[in-house]
């Protein structure tokens, strides 16, 4: 990719098209890397995902990448691809990509939580698919604390309310 690529794309050039490709080769060579050896040890996904996994895998994903990309406990994975800006509501952090190139786009993906949430998802579904027991114990887990911080954020309001 050219300089004058990535300049019909983006008049400030600095979007990493090229980094984004990474990523994305990355994550497509992971997929088709787990496919090839699950089918080699004969394993076979589901025939129906019922739709209670789905929605527990949902809540773990969502769970799961506001940690990664947003939880100050995280921020030794961010780091390196991220600078701090401010905090948060309900002690999350806020963090900026810095860097160029692959660099920065790692530096999007970790400090986005919607771009996290598609890898964790994943994740998920490839721990499905080969330990589907394990998998939905680690969901329900992640899905108690995502229940767990709605609950926070309903009786922070309930609160405010009746102030």
């Amino acid at each position: 990719m050219t300089a004058a690529d990535t300049a019909r794309y983006d008049d400030q050039d600095d979007t990493p098209l090229t980094g984004y490709a990474v990523l994305a080769g990355t994550f497509a060579t992971g997929v088709a890397a787990f496919t090839a050896a699950v089918r080699a040890r004969g394993v076979r996904p589901p025939r129906d995902v019922p739709p209670w996994d789905v929605a527990l895998m949902g809540a773990a994903a969502y769970k799961a990448s506001r940690l990664l990309a947003n939880d100050k406990i995280t921020s030794f994975v961010r780091a390196p691809f991220t600078e701090r800006k401010g905090d948060g509501e309900a002690a999350e952090v806020m963090d900026e990509p810095r860097g160029k190139g692959v660099r920065r786009a790692v530096g999007d993906l970790v400090s986005c939580p919607f771009c996290v949430s598609v890898w964790a998802a994943g994740a998920l579904v490839c721990g499905y698919t080969t330990v589907p027991r394990a998998t939905r114990l680690v969901c329900a887990g992640l899905g108690a604390v995502t229940l767990a911080d709605w609950l926070q954020y309903a009786w922070t309001w309930t609160q405010q309310s009746v102030e």
